[in-house]
C-alpha cells in the first residue's frame, strides 16, 4: 500500500483521507467529482493505448523499446540519427542499445549507414519496410484518432493540450522528488 504522505505531503502521520476524497484533495464536491471524472477518463484512455501497445509489439513481433526506436526513427524520417543519441533517449547501456539496432536490422526495419563526414561513426535510419508496416499496422487507429479531434474549437484544443502537458509535467515530477517513495 502507498503510503498517502508520499502522494499529498499535507497528512500528517497516522492520518488518511476520508474514502470518498480518493487522495487528490479536499477541494470542494463539485471540483472533486469534475477532478475526478477526467482523472478516471485519462486512466481508461492509458489502459486503452497500453493494450493497443501490447497488440501492436505481439502483431510486429517486437519489445517496448524495439518500437520506440522505430518511432523515434519515423517521426523525423529524414534525420539523422546516431546510435549514443538512441541510447540516451531509451536510457539503456551502449550494449543493449546495439543488442536492439542488430534485430532491427536482421528484422529489415532499420539500416546502419556510414557517415560521410566521420567513418568512425554511423546513422541508423528506418528502412521503407518498416515505414510502410507501421503504416499498416497503426494507420487504421490514427485515423480513428484523428477522427476524434478533428471538429475541436481551437479552444477545446488548447484546454486539452494545456491539461496534456500539465498532467505530463506531474507525472515526470514523480520520478525526480528527492525523498519521496516510489508510486506504484
Amino acid at each position: 500500500m502507498t503510503d498517502m504522505r508520499a502522494v499529498s505531503p499535507s497528512l500528517a502521520p497516522g492520518e488518511s483521507r476520508e474514502a470518498n476524497t480518493y487522495w487528490y484533495g479536499e477541494e470542494p464536491a463539485d471540483r472533486r467529482v469534475r477532478s475526478k471524472a477526467v482523472l478516471e477518463a485519462l486512466r481508461v484512455y492509458r489502459a486503452a493505448e497500453l493494450a493497443m501497445r501490447r497488440r501492436t509489439r505481439e502483431s510486429m513481433s517486437m519489445g517496448e523499446n524495439e518500437l520506440l526506436v522505430l518511432r523515434y526513427l519515423l517521426r523525423e524520417p529524414n534525420r539523422q540519427v546516431r546510435p549514443g543519441e538512441l541510447t540516451r533517449y531509451l536510457g539503456l547501456s551502449t550494449a543493449s542499445t546495439t543488442a536492439i539496432l542488430d534485430r532491427l536490422e536482421r528484422s529489415g526495419h532499420i539500416t546502419r549507414v556510414a557517415n560521410p563526414d566521420d567513418r568512425r561513426s554511423i546513422f541508423v535510419q528506418a528502412t521503407d519496410r518498416a515505414h510502410a508496416e507501421v503504416r499498416q499496422t497503426l494507420g487504421n487507429m490514427h485515423d480513428r484518432m484523428l477522427a476524434a479531434v478533428i471538429d475541436m474549437s481551437p479552444e477545446e484544443s488548447d484546454v486539452v493540450v494545456n491539461f496534456l502537458h500539465r498532467m505530463s509535467d506531474a507525472v515526470d515530477g514523480v520520478a525526480v522528488d528527492a525523498g519521496s517513495p516510489a508510486s506504484p
